[in-house]
């Protein structure tokens, strides 16, 4: 075999390999905001209040930073403390756990726990799009183990999937 046909062989090998390396697919929805920057500056967004039967303290610190968050990352508008071009206020009004499904013993298999919050919005620029709406998400985990266990990273499943909720229901126009 000549020098050519190696020559030939490594560059057709270098640029499968260089094809095969820059061809990824990066698959996600991530939240993509409509905001017409050039009327909404500012956002205020009040802290919720936990105020679900069964109150778990974590709770609420965790969903409020989380939604400030997800509008600090995510658009260009400056956190006011107070009367923002666009207000997002509300409460924490569930957090339950049910049994879900019953093994054949006739015991719970697994454990449903939901969070539900109740959002109020209001657009200074436009309030024809102002609203009051509950959100809520759910995760499950298996009985033979204790929410203590599980609780802080399912919290994190569910506060993450409502702050988009919010996000795409106030800001991203979906």
């Amino acid at each position: 075999m000549g020098w050519i046909n190696k020559l030939s062989i490594v560059l057709t090998l270098a640029c499968t390999a260089l094809i095969v390396y820059s061809c990824r697919i990066s698959m996600g929805l991530a939240p993509i905001s409509s905001i017409d920057y050039s009327k909404v500056k500012t956002i205020s967004i009040t802290d919720f209040p936990n105020r679900a039967d069964y109150v778990y303290a974590p709770l609420a610190v965790e969903f409020n930073q989380t939604l400030r968050d997800m509008f600090i990352q995510q658009t260009r508008l400056q956190v006011v403390n107070g009367g923002g071009d666009l207000e997002i206020e509300g409460e924490i009004t569930g957090y339950n756990q049910y049994n879900e499904s019953v093994d054949a013993s006739g015991y719970a298999s697994k454990v449903k726990v939901t969070l539900t919050v109740n959002v109020r919005y209001t657009n200074n620029t436009n309030h024809e799009e102002d609203f009051e709406q509950q959100f809520s998400a759910f995760q499950t985990y298996e009985s033979t183990q204790l929410l203590t266990d599980v609780q802080d990273q399912l919290i994190t499943l569910m506060v993450d999937d409502i702050t988009e909720q919010i996000f795409n229901a106030t800001v991203a126009n979906w």
